[in-house]
């Protein structure tokens, strides 16, 4: 029961972050809502014992990526533009059908524990008959982590590297058009 309450807690303060984020104008705001909206979705991670992805989301989403926003913003403006008029349902049409894809794609996912999932009549077992063998670890939860997890976390690592880079450019290059401007004067 305390653990349904704290779910609906969570969702409800993820709920209403989002409904902020929308409304507001302010991009210093902004930024500090996606952080606590990350900060929300790492508890939710947390209580749903997934501790691995709790902690990579509050490393990048609450951490390196509000980190790289404020960064971004401290070279651009402080307020957010009014799209034209023809644009401004544009974003809510695009998340609406997002949204409605990905439940639609949720229809076919068995329920949570279901004994006959393939997790647990393929997957797990796998893990336990061949991971000693297979990954040479001493147990099998350093064999998911470490071996079989492995490409996960090289993924990962490589996205927030790429994100990095993606940056950095960005905020070179506007440095370098700045400094070639000062010498032009």
């Amino acid at each position: 029961m305390i653990d349904t309450l704290i779910d609906i807690t969570l969702l409800a303060f993820l709920v209403f972050t989002a409904v902020a984020i929308i409304r507001m104008r302010n991009l210093f705001v902004i930024i500090m809502l996606f952080s606590l909206y990350s900060l929300f979705s790492a508890g939710l991670f947390a209580v749903m014992d997934a501790a691995d992805v709790a902690f990579t989301e509050a490393a990048v989403g609450a951490g390196i990526s509000t980190v790289l926003m404020l960064g971004t913003l401290a070279l651009t403006k402080n307020h957010e533009e009014k799209p034209p008029s023809h644009l401004a349902r544009l974003p809510l049409l695009v998340v609406l059908v997002t949204g409605g894809a990905l439940v639609y794609g949720t229809y076919d996912i068995p329920s949570f524990g279901d004994p006959a999932s393939p997790a647990q009549t393929h997957v797990g077992p796998y893990y336990i008959q061949h991971g000693k063998e297979d990954t040479s670890a001493p147990n099998i939860v350093t064999a998911v982590l470490a071996s079989y997890r492995g490409y996960d976390t090289l993924g990962e690592v490589t996205v927030i590297f790429t994100a990095g880079i993606g940056v950095m450019l960005l905020i070179g290059g506007r440095l370098m058009r700045k400094q070639k401007r000062k010498d032009q004067r």
